[in-house]
């Protein structure tokens, strides 16, 4: 019997159709993509947008800012979009629970057509407020958008594609960045007069999004557990199956829904208190907020000025950050296309630990090439294979392990933790290390390496390898971790107390 229940469990996999790939492109292009884009957009036009602030103030009140009010609104520029990313992910289990995975997706575009339109006509209007409040809901919308396209495509996917389509949105998070870096030359959009259009170009992927997808079926799991709809499930999988054979598909999400033992989606507060998951919760905190707590956001601040103490003339480095752009996406490639082959926990283990070693590598070159001029070009190879071993691993695979460490009914509020948990850590890389740089100098690179080293351990020791696994099998596989620590536990206090009693027995 055991047998033909794994042979039954083996045999859930699919094909990779046409109705997948392009459902994964479209939500990654219309909705990841962004995010990566807004990340980089603001710093090639960030002179103008300055001075743009600078001459609206003097027009209304005929006296100019200060140098440091000026860097001080530039900064809430940049910093407010963290704020609406975090206020997107308290929002994420909420909605998808009443408008489903596409529904939310497709509802939240709103958000970019309005952000795009305050942004691109902030000049038109004098207006600084519109590029600060069209930052801070664009924001939001990467908030949503960061959980619910993993989310979503790790529902559709059959489990043997589940790794390849969930790294779809962090490949794209990379183009993102690339695309922002190559229209910020000054040869395209990189002049004066076209910093509002280059922030609006949101808007473009966002349409295409909006045009297409809603003519895709939504979550074959979301329409069976939570809205019963099994007609709808059916034609669903066979919208995203094609010829494959869906029953066993069909019966392992009955399975799961007979498992729960609530079909209603729980609370974060609830999942916080659940028990039986709190490995799992435990797991999605570590590598969440090990993925922006290990420096990545430090280096991306800290690139331009490693490349210039390099000897690479300053008005080569916008090349050169360009460079690192195309590297971001050709190790984001590389993940995607060997994480069916390699695993998560490889690509994961892999990349924290060589992110390590250049954090430790930057802090060596960085104190020594004052002596030894060779250094210099060391630091910009650990610059670089930081960045890549991030995109390899690190940049995408948490939020596809948020996906299958949890059932259906939790999945909404571990991704809400999640996201939450990831902008927060995003905000205090950004404020802190200005003042980490500051007291520790070179050595400031020490906390982030250890960081890495640590998250490495945790992945390697504690979460298992999840590839090629259902859901089901993958809540057993911590559930059955969860009963053997808790009978080692358990055996240990009882042998305490036995010998306790066998002393007080041998006295009296």
């Amino acid at each position: 019997m055991a047998e033909e229940v794994l042979l039954s469990s083996a045999e859930i996999s699919g094909h990779l159709t046409w109705p997948l790939l392009v459902v994964a492109l479209l939500a990654s292009f219309g909705s990841s993509m962004l995010y990566g884009f807004n990340l980089a957009v603001v710093n090639s036009p960030a002179d103008y947008i300055k001075d743009f602030y600078n001459r609206t103030i003097v027009s209304r009140n005929g006296t100019a800012l200060d140098e440091e009010t000026v860097t001080l609104m530039y900064s809430l520029t940049v910093s407010v979009f963290a704020i609406g990313g975090l206020v997107g992910s308290f929002m994420v289990g909420a909605l998808v629970t009443r408008f489903g995975r596409k529904g939310t997706l497709v509802n939240s575009t709103v958000l970019v057509f309005i952000s795009g339109g305050l942004m691109g006509f902030s000049r038109a209007c004098a207006s600084p407020e519109m590029v600060i409040i069209g930052r801070f809901i664009t924001g939001i919308h990467s908030g949503l958008s960061l959980s619910v396209v993993p989310m979503y495509l790790g529902e559709i996917a059959p489990k043997n594609l589940r790794g390849f389509l969930g790294l779809i949105p962090s490949i794209f998070i990379c183009i993102g960045v690339f695309c922002a870096q190559i229209l910020g030359l000054h040869e395209l959009l990189g002049k004066e007069e076209h910093w509002p259009l280059f922030l609006s170009l949101v808007i473009g992927p966002t349409f295409v999004q909006l045009l297409l997808l809603p003519w895709f079926p939504e979550s074959p799991r979301y329409l069976l557990i939570e809205k019963h709809d099994v007609n709808a499930t059916i034609e669903a999988l066979k919208w995203y199956r094609n010829k494959c054979n869906i029953q066993l598909e069909m019966e392992e999400m009955q399975e799961e829904q007979r498992s729960l033992s609530s079909v209603n989606t729980v609370s974060v507060l609830e999942l916080l208190r659940d028990r039986s998951v709190r490995w799992q919760v435990l797991s999605i905190v570590v590598v969440n907020m090990g993925m922006q707590l290990s420096g990545i956001d430090a280096i991306w601040f800290y690139t331009n000025t490693i490349f210039e103490n390099a000897g690479i003339p300053p008005p080569q480095i916008q090349y050169t950050t360009v460079g690192t752009g195309a590297i971001e996406v050709i190790a984001g490639l590389a993940g995607g296309f060997t994480i069916e082959r390699l695993g998560r926990r490889p690509l994961m283990v892999g990349g924290f630990s060589f992110m390590g070693l250049c954090c430790a590598g930057i802090t060596l070159s960085l104190i020594l090439q004052t002596h030894v001029p060779f250094m210099r070009y060391i630091s910009v190879g650990c610059v670089i294979g930081i960045i890549a071993g991030f995109c390899i691993g690190p940049a995408g695979v948490p939020f596809l392990m948020t996906a299958e460490l949890f059932k259906q009914s939790h999945r909404p509020a571990a991704y809400t933790v999640a996201g939450s948990l990831n902008w927060i850590s995003n905000f205090t890389v950004g404020f802190v290390f200005p003042f980490l740089q500051m007291s520790a100098g070179a050595f400031c690179y020490l906390v982030f390496c250890g960081i890495c080293v640590a998250v490495a351990a945790y992945v390697y020791f504690v979460i298992p390898e999840t590839k090629n696994k259902t859901f089901m099998e993958i809540s057993e596989l911590f559930a059955s971790k969860d009963s053997a620590i808790s009978s080692h536990l358990k055996l240990t206090k009882m042998n305490g107390y036995g010998t306790l009693d066998n002393c007080t027995a041998v006295e009296t």
